[in-house]
């Protein structure tokens, strides 16, 4: 049978009326579309992993398209820390900020090992839609259409299942009746008649999100956080442990991940959300250039430098004593200060000089 598309509108935190509008125009068009099962949920990130918000995403089999107002580099990791895992769907859209007619270089491939490499992820398909990027429901509900119109053609092996050769017919009476049989009761004409609304009091959360396809599990931000944020699973790799002990407001792990790894969705910095300019492996340091406010200017302060203020910032804040550049520090930074200037620096410092 053709696989199902789940389409899943992830609410905005605001009232606002054209967030709204946008939100129900997309359920609204897609509700009895055949194929299309459409779900409602209140904002992802503040999702407890065991509210039925989650609860319902993980019983969703098949490909998922999320519309939510988040980056979707920032939307593909919060589903993946609560086990909603896929791969990463191609989308004809661009995210806010992101230029629609410019091509993305790819990036340069590296030695280094990240941790998605050695996890096993499920063939489905997840599509991250930011619902930013565009004014209207038009170019959204154009998209999903699409991907499940390219969906119903990667079917199961028909050749099998009519055992031999089959006629044109029978394959347009299969397309054409196989999602509406496979759905049961509560379809028609393959879709879903009513939209499953989430009812869930999602209170706003902070906590950050790992990137795994760029996590080398170096493990540096568990030595930086002094608050039982991370913690280890089985394997020894590096996970959000606790995520609601993280301090509301504070990004300083991820200033100082070497690989720019974790993201904060709601923060206002777009690098740290989780914007497009760092979504593959780099070989650059880009936490100097987009962590710390103006790195460029005189006597601005280094990504780490920040880091470790934000982080006193919050230690003094429960009480506790500051503690500076002294604890957990991470490594790459006494071996960038003990290196002498390589081309790169020279290059940056002549930039900076140059007042651009």
């Amino acid at each position: 049978m053709p696989a199902r598309l789940n389409v899943v509108v992830s609410q905005s935190r605001s009232q606002n009326p054209k967030k709204r509008a946008i939100e129900e125009r997309i359920v609204g068009e897609l509700l009895g579309s055949p194929g299309i099962d459409v779900a409602v949920v209140p904002h992802l990130y503040d999702l407890k992993s065991d509210g039925p918000g989650i609860l319902s995403l993980s019983g969703m089999t098949g490909n998922i398209v999320l519309c939510s107002w988040l980056y979707p580099r920032a939307a593909r990791w919060t589903l993946d820390r609560n086990g909603i895992c896929g791969q990463e769907g191609t989308t004809l859209l661009k995210s806010l900020g992101e230029d629609e007619e410019t091509d993305e270089e790819q990036p340069e491939e590296d030695e280094k090992q990240r941790v998605i490499e050695s996890r096993e992820v499920p063939q489905r398909k997840i599509y991250c839609l930011d619902l930013r990027a565009y004014d209207t429901a038009d170019e959204y509900l154009t998209e999903i259409r699409r991907i499940a119109s390219e969906a119903s053609t990667q079917t199961v092996d028909l050749m099998g299942w009519i055992n031999g050769s089959p006629k044109q017919e029978q394959l347009d009476r299969y397309l054409a009746n196989g999602s509406a049989s496979e759905g049961g009761e509560g379809k028609e004409e393959g879709g879903s008649i009513e939209a499953t609304i989430v009812d869930e009091d999602a209170a706003r959360r902070w906590y950050p999100v790992i990137d795994f396809s760029r996590c080398t599990n170096c493990l540096e931000c568990i030595d930086f956080c002094l608050f039982g944020v991370y913690g280890l699973d089985g394997q020894e790799t590096i996970l959000v442990e606790q995520p609601d002990n993280c301090r509301k407001g504070c990004p300083a792990c991820s200033r100082v991940c070497p690989e720019n790894a974790i993201i904060f969705p709601e923060h206002k910095t777009p690098t740290i959300a989780g914007s497009p300019e760092v979504g593959g492996p780099l070989k650059i340091d880009l936490s100097q250039l987009f962590g710390a406010p103006d790195p460029g200017a005189p006597g601005a302060e280094k990504a780490h430098e920040v880091a470790a203020r934000e982080r006193d910032e919050q230690l003094l804040a429960v009480g506790r004593e500051a503690v500076g550049m002294e604890v957990g520090m991470p490594k790459r930074q006494t071996q960038i200060a003990s290196q002498p200037a390589d081309d790169l620096d020279r290059l940056m410092d002549s930039l900076d000089e140059l007042d651009l």
